[in-house]
């Protein structure tokens, strides 16, 4: 069994870059006047090119290609079990379509946001449930995903040949 050292030097360069990458624009927005609304929504200015890489980077994760993998190579029917592609593209251009002008308007910043609006802040709480759900399995599912990119580089697992 080998160590694949190229990989692990390959996510060990990813990982730093991230890091430099994120004190690099903490330092250049300091004492800049950003809070945490522009920081989150980029200003309300952000084109779409930028927009399409950065919804594509927050909905295509690790464990999103290993899943997609995993549903192609284990079933026998392929591609049919793999419905995450058709759902999130859908699910995007309806949003997109129906909702984002209405929320743009309205300054909304979350999804949650004209719940709370409407019907309080108890119920905004209450919602925030399972979309604090959905993030907690969603971080699973990533570092999972990552656990299983590193045992297949290190081999250092029984089931990883």
């Amino acid at each position: 069994m080998s160590v694949h050292y190229l990989g692990i030097l390959a996510i060990v360069v990813f990982y730093l870059l991230i890091l430099f990458v994120g004190i690099w624009a903490a330092r250049k927005s300091k004492g800049s006047g950003f809070d945490s609304e522009d920081v989150m929504l980029a200003g309300r200015n952000i084109g779409i090119l930028v927009g399409v890489f950065t919804m594509t980077a927050t909905w295509v994760g690790g464990a999103y290609i290993n899943g997609t993998a995993e549903a192609i190579f284990a079933s026998d029917v392929g591609l049919a079990w793999c419905q995450a592609p058709f759902g999130y593209a859908i699910s995007l251009v309806i949003g997109g379509l129906f909702f984002a002008n209405k929320m743009r308007s309205e300054g909304y910043v979350t999804m949650l946001d004209p719940f709370q609006r409407k019907y309080g802040e108890r119920m905004g709480g209450l919602l925030y449930i399972p979309a604090l759900m959905g993030e907690v399995f969603w971080s699973a599912a990533v570092l999972a995903a990552l656990g299983k990119t590193t045992i297949m580089l290190t081999r250092s697992c029984h089931f990883a040949k």
